[in-house]
């Protein structure tokens, strides 16, 4: 019992951190109906400009809360340099712009920093504190509540205010909400910087425990964009379950089989999902009027 406990802690840890990528997913998704891969170097940027502004003197809190916003214009100047200048570009053209920015973020990481593997201390230290026969590090919960509280926040956000209902009108129809009156140039650029920042915060909660690189963004990307579309790509409840189940796929496949399989098996889950249920779990299905 205590075994699959440590798995579960294990899995619900990395979890969170695959549920925020998600998240920052489904914003700019929310917003343009693209699907951003370069949201996984947001996470490495995270991790590693808070190592490097912390090498440098600057208290892990600040150089934390300088990462998230260097990082969140980081997100705000993709968008008015790549993304802004393509739009009316067929959604496919978008996507591979994103994956352009990725590989551009990732060579610009190496040339800044270094190819070395880092990290930083834990905000609470690293004495693991005992449940059941199991143990957990403190900077998993901080992982863990970090995801959670972004998801409530997003939640009030998207559902109980009127600029997060204008990013649900402009993902709806673009036309008709600048027809209303939303800025809809406004939206993308505050979409981006939102899923920039939380990335950002990502890297910055999962590095004392995963640690960073320049390359560490791919792998993040990848299972981010699994848990969104395993809980349905767009809705922030679809994208938080779903990066915990993908989290907990590979805690317990790497625990009970091979740490060899652990990343196929998320994948393989993804497959099997995509063929019974395409929207997801809490996506919705379409229909199309002819």
């Amino acid at each position: 019992m205590s075994e699959l406990l440590q798995f579960l802690f294990s899995g619900v840890t990395v979890g969170a951190v695959y549920a925020l990528v998600a998240l920052g997913f489904t914003i700019i998704y929310n917003a343009s109906d693209v699907v951003n891969f370069a949201q996984g170097e947001f996470v490495m940027l995270g991790g590693m400009i808070t190592w490097f502004a912390h090498q440098a003197g600057i208290p892990l809190p600040i150089a934390a809360f300088l990462a998230i916003s260097i990082t969140a214009a980081i997100g705000v100047a993709m968008n008015k340099l790549a993304i802004e200048p393509a739009r009316g570009a067929p959604i496919v053209s978008l996507i591979i712009i994103t994956i352009g920015a990725s590989i551009f973020l990732q060579g610009a990481a190496q040339l800044v920093f270094d190819k070395q593997i880092h990290d930083f201390p834990a905000f609470s230290g690293n004495t693991p504190i005992r449940v059941g026969g199991a143990t957990i590090l403190p900077q998993s919960l901080w992982v863990i509540g970090g995801a959670l509280a972004v998801f409530v926040g997003l939640w009030i956000f998207f559902t109980r205010t009127l600029l997060g209902r204008a990013v649900l009108a402009t993902s709806n129809n673009r036309l008709a909400a600048q027809l209303v009156g939303i800025n809809t140039n406004f939206v993308m650029t505050l979409s981006f910087a939102l899923s920039a920042g939380i990335g950002a915060l990502a890297g910055v909660l999962a590095t004392p425990i995963t640690l960073t690189a320049y390359n560490v963004g791919i792998a993040f990307a990848l299972k981010g964009f699994a848990g969104a579309m395993l809980g349905g790509m767009g809705n922030p409840k679809g994208a938080l379950v779903g990066g915990f189940l993908i989290g907990l796929i590979e805690a317990l496949t790497a625990g009970y089989l091979s740490s060899q399989y652990k990343d196929a098996a998320a994948f393989v889950v993804i497959l099997l999902v995509l063929f019974v249920r395409p929207q997801g779990l809490f996506g919705r299905k379409s229909t199309d009027r002819v």
